[in-house]
């Protein structure tokens, strides 16, 4: 099969990608989060060529990308007031709400669940494709399952050259981590994936949040989920990543007393003299957050590499997006953390 490349500033493009998507084809989608692999979201089949195409586990939900909250009711029921008062403070933009999912709803995409996640996309060229298409897309991140995530079109065909229809090229993606997730199915809403939108603005809506343990911690590979990136690795490059928490000072002390010849270091970009001769990379700066939230998929991208035996990384503290920044290293380093204040 050969891919097409297909450009987001192209007016022919949208009306390409939406016939595509009815042939029940995949195309990868710009949004603000990162690239996703998109397919008809009512179409079993459609949706069973991204777990081929990703290497997906069958029991890892979907996400419906909608053109705007009028279309919740389409494909979910027992609204609650709440989801819609998310949707008008942040749609379009990086949140996914899960709710009980109606009977059109393929148990393929939800995971075999009775809920599905919803969000609709800050991209208008991805909003214009589903308007023309007629039909919600499905959605993952466009990168083979586990692996780090997709933020440019060059990182969807080195994945999936050959394999999908078309990718539609929308510049790099502004937010770098894939959307926040919330569960407001049960009595009290609950975070299941940090994200764009921090739980400090969701709690300005909800008045109420509770933190999944899935978010902090891993979780057993046997427990039922309700949305993507909980249960499994995530975001990790082939090669072991250890997090390494502590002050700057004795967070080098530590990697440099430990490194060895094929190891590397990312970092912040305040922090590269501290690691001259340890082949560090830095994925954005400790005193902007968002910087570190577009560039960390890049970098863990070119730190896939078999040739590296271990990477060391450095972490930001704080809530905002730096949680959600967090979340997505440790999920990478499989919670491996060591701190440097008690082993130095």
């Amino acid at each position: 099969m050969q891919t097409l490349l297909l450009s987001a500033s192209d007016p022919k493009t949208a009306a390409t990608a939406a016939n595509l998507i009815m042939n029940g084809e995949l195309v990868a989608i710009p949004t603000e989060t990162v690239y996703g692999l998109g397919a008809n979201g009512l179409n079993e089949a459609a949706v069973a060529k991204i777990f081929e195409a990703k290497g997906r586990p069958q029991d890892n939900p979907l996400i419906l990308h909608i053109c705007g909250a009028e279309q919740i009711e389409l494909f979910c029921h027992h609204i609650p007031q709440k989801a819609y008062d998310l949707a008008e403070k942040f749609w379009p933009g990086p949140l996914t709400m899960v709710l009980p999912a109606r009977d059109c709803v393929p148990k393929r995409t939800t995971g075999g669940l009775d809920t599905v996640a919803v969000r609709c996309p800050d991209s208008a060229v991805t909003r214009e494709i589903i308007r023309l298409s007629g039909v919600p897309l499905a959605a993952p991140s466009a990168n083979i399952s586990g692996k780090p995530s997709t933020t440019t079109a060059e990182h969807v065909l080195h994945d999936h050259d050959g394999k999908i229809a078309a990718v539609v090229d929308g510049g790099s993606c502004r937010v770098g981590v894939e959307s926040t997730i919330v569960d407001l199915t049960d009595e009290r809403p609950r975070l299941l994936r940090p994200g764009g939108i921090t739980p400090e603005q969701l709690m300005e809506v909800l008045g109420d949040l509770v933190v999944d343990k899935a978010v902090t911690a891993q979780i057993d590979k046997d427990e039922v989920v309700k949305a993507p990136g909980m249960k499994y690795r995530h975001y990790a490059p082939s090669e072991p990543v250890v997090i390494v928490s502590g002050s700057r000072e004795k967070a080098a002390a530590y990697i440099r007393s430990h490194f060895e010849p094929g190891d590397r270091v990312l970092c912040f970009e305040e922090e590269l003299p501290l690691y001259e001769g340890c082949d560090p990379l830095s994925y954005g700066m400790e005193a902007d957050v968002n910087t570190l939230s577009a560039g960390l998929f890049a970098a863990l991208r070119e730190l896939d590499d078999p040739s590296i035996h271990q990477v060391y990384a450095r972490c930001p503290v704080g809530g905002g997006v730096a949680y959600a920044v967090q979340n997505r290293l440790k999920k990478a380093a499989a919670f491996h953390i060591v701190d440097a204040e008690e082993e130095v």
